[in-house]
């Protein structure tokens, strides 16, 4: 530690300071008539006594500032990386990992300990610093994840090296060699696992939709991997709750074979359903867990009904129907001319093509039976929801589309944004717009080069319920360009699709609403939330609101919601692997609520379907960073080259400090233990 004292005064102060305080003092003690019998060597101590002290007050009045630097020393920090997946203990020596090899470790973190500062890090999905006992279980393995954590956690560390005791194996997130090289300190790997390739079967993946309608087929692609089964014939199956719903032979053709078998099933009962692909087991499998694999699915009870209205035919009408026919969420329906339509309340969706005034009665059966309503290429400009247009007549402007930015009602792809700007132009009406509050424009006119605020597209709400309006004619006109350009017509059917499944999508009114996951991998915490209203809709947290939760055993979990924030939020955090059902209630103004749902915990396989080490892995990344690999067997060897590395050593650094005097609170006791020594002496020998 070094001290420098800094005035902030000039420097002439500081002698005056001396000079005022030794002349006060010599005044006080050589002046005074009193004091010649007193003697010599008294009378000097008592003028050093109190020129120290009042040189001291000066000081603080000048605000002197000390100036410190301190040198302090950083010890290298030598990183243990643990792998902690289920991968590490699936060969042969898994009792040596759990039991010998991890004494081991102990003496060697032990040993290394007394030169270094040893942390420990497992990892597997997630990183965890901790000194815990691993327990294998992780059910996946992200190296990159770790690299990521080490760089964002221990970047401004002294660190020595890094140890990565790992398989080699990852089965989640991208290759850890490219994040590897911004560590700038060596990584030693110990190469754990057997790397012998067995003969094996295994399905590496399945393919599948998330939701399906009830009665429709659906398909499902299984990827199969065979090694070293070259010549074989092998059967691939799938079941549904333990029936066989489709069974596919295949010949192995290769020694490392690799094929995806497609198959078509049908959506039977609503509801979560369970599915399990199978590959027959065959002679010298050594790894049988990686022949099954499960998903899951969403059956739904039926698809939403659209009735599109017209007046006359129209390419346009062609144009929608293809667009939503790519979709199975959607059955479509047809009135032409006169034809009459006996409800409206069958349909969840009702488009208007060349809407007329005569069509008005049954536009306002739609509001009256909150069946949500899309017009397209009005044949009039009067009486459109959320918007007036004046002086129109009969007159048409050619106009450009222009996509609107700030639009929020749901997502465009960027592909589609900017294609939409050079879509070609539409015949709209001619005249003054005026928008209401709430209308919210996707598309806006260009006309000629000027871009304006009048919309081409535009979505708003009468009351509440949805509408669209597109206003122009020329839509097919658009559905021609997308193929032209791309040879398909996805953003075509993109602008439909996704317009039509906001209007379709149903808003939630009740009372209490119950938000949680249908499906979730078995590592993943599961949670709930949860809201509720009363008869005015103001969000209300006065009642508590309870959840009782079952599998398929019938054993029962009873949890309560925390309210925070005008709203409920449950934390069930991990369930074991199976299928569930809860029944969330709450009590409003003597009314009892219920919500009633099912979830799944599916089991994630990615540890099972590879079990092969990879320690050429390993080795590149140690050759990167000028480490080296090492085995289980040779942690004693590790141990002397990390101790024995003249790299890896302390860093010092300097920190300053300027700290004003009369911070010190040590000055004080100084100045008042000279103030009590001169008190003494002058009680003493001058007997005041």
């Amino acid at each position: 530690m070094f001290s420098k004292i800094i005035l902030n005064s000039s420097w002439y102060y500081f002698l005056l300071s001396i000079l005022l305080s030794a002349a006060f003092s010599f005044w006080l003690y050589f002046k005074n008539k009193k004091n010649k019998e007193v003697p010599a060597p008294v009378l000097y101590a008592l003028f050093g006594l109190r020129f120290l002290s009042v040189f001291i007050i000066v000081l603080f009045l000048l605000n002197v500032l000390l100036k410190r630097i301190i040198t302090e020393k950083e010890n290298p920090v030598i990183l243990i990386a643990l792998d902690n997946s289920a991968s590490l203990i699936s060969a042969n020596d898994s009792a040596y990992v759990k039991d010998q090899f991890l004494k081991d470790l102990q003496k060697f973190k032990t040993s290394t300990g007394e030169k270094y500062l040893v942390k420990t890090i497992l990892f597997g999905s997630t990183c965890e610093s901790s000194d815990k006992t691993p327990d294998f279980t992780d059910k996946e393995t992200d190296l990159s994840n770790l690299f990521r954590t080490l760089d964002i956690n221990y970047s401004n560390q002294n660190i020595g090296a890094l140890v990565l005791i790992s398989d080699g194996i990852y089965n989640k997130g991208s290759n850890p060699l490219y994040l590897s090289e911004k560590q700038n300190y060596p990584v030693y790997t110990l190469a754990m696992g057997d790397t012998s390739e067995f003969r094996d079967l295994a399905i590496l993946k399945i393919n599948h939709n998330q939701l399906s309608y009830s009665g429709n087929n659906f398909p499902v692609e299984v990827v199969i991997q065979a090694k070293k089964y070259a010549g074989e014939k092998v059967k691939v199956s799938v079941y549904e709750e333990g029936i066989q719903k489709a069974q596919e032979s295949i010949q192995i053709t290769s020694a490392n074979f690799l094929s995806t078998v497609n198959f078509t099933l049908n959506a039977g009962k609503t509801g979560l359903s369970k599915y399990t692909a199978k590959i027959e087991l065959l002679e010298g499998e050594k790894n049988k867990l990686n022949n099954t694999q499960s998903f899951v699915m969403e059956v739904i009870d039926s698809k939403e009904k659209i009735l599109l209205v017209a007046t006359s035919p129209h390419p346009d009408l062609s144009s929608i129907k293809e667009a939503l026919s790519n979709s199975s969420n959607y059955e479509l329906y047809f009135s032409f001319g006169k034809d009459p339509v006996k409800t409206i309340k069958a349909y969840n969706l009702v488009v208007f093509h060349g809407y007329t005034s005569a069509q008005s009665s049954l536009l306002n059966e739609c509001k009256t039976n909150q069946v949500p309503y899309w017009i397209i290429n009005p044949a009039v400009s009067e009486n459109l929801p959320g918007i007036k247009i004046s002086g129109s007549g009969n007159r048409y402007n050619d106009v450009e589309p222009v996509p609107v930015i700030s639009f929020g009602l749901f997502n465009m792809s960027a592909e589609f944004k900017k294609f939409a700007g050079e879509l070609p132009a539409v015949k709209s009406f001619f005249g003054n717009y005026t928008l209401n509050n709430g209308i919210q424009s996707l598309l806006t006119q260009r006309i000629g080069s000027v871009e304006t605020e009048n919309p081409i597209l535009y979505f708003s709400e009468t009351g509440t319920v949805k509408n669209a309006v597109f206003i122009g004619d020329g839509l097919w006109r658009w559905r021609l360009r997308d193929y032209a350009e791309h040879k398909n017509t996805d953003l075509f059917n993109e602008l439909v699709s996704k317009s039509v499944q906001y209007l379709t999508v149903k808003a939630d009114k009740s009372l209490f609403r119950v938000q949680g996951p249908k499906i979730i991998e078995e590592n993943k915490a599961i949670e709930f939330n949860a809201e509720v209203y009363n008869k005015s809709y103001e969000s209300i947290t006065d009642p508590d609101v309870s959840m009782v939760i079952r599998n398929s055993e019938n054993k029962k979990y009873t949890y309560t919601f925390g309210k925070a924030n005008k709203a409920y939020n449950l934390k069930v955090g991990l369930l074991p692997i199976g299928e569930y059902v809860y029944e969330a209630e709450v009590k409003i103004n003597n009314d009892l609520y219920k919500k009633q749902g099912s979830f799944v915990v599916k089991e994630l396989v990615a540890e099972k379907i590879n079990t092969v080490a990879n320690h050429q892995l390993l080795y590149q990344l140690s050759k990167k960073s000028n480490g080296k690999l090492y085995y289980s067997h040779q942690l004693k060897d590790l141990e002397e080259a990390l101790l024995k590395n003249e790299t890896i050593k302390p860093i010092s650094y300097s920190k300053k400090s300027t700290t004003p005097l009369i911070d010190y609170i040590w000055l004080f006791w100084i100045i008042l233990i000279l103030m009590v020594a001169e008190w003494f002496f002058r009680k003493r020998y001058l007997s005041i």
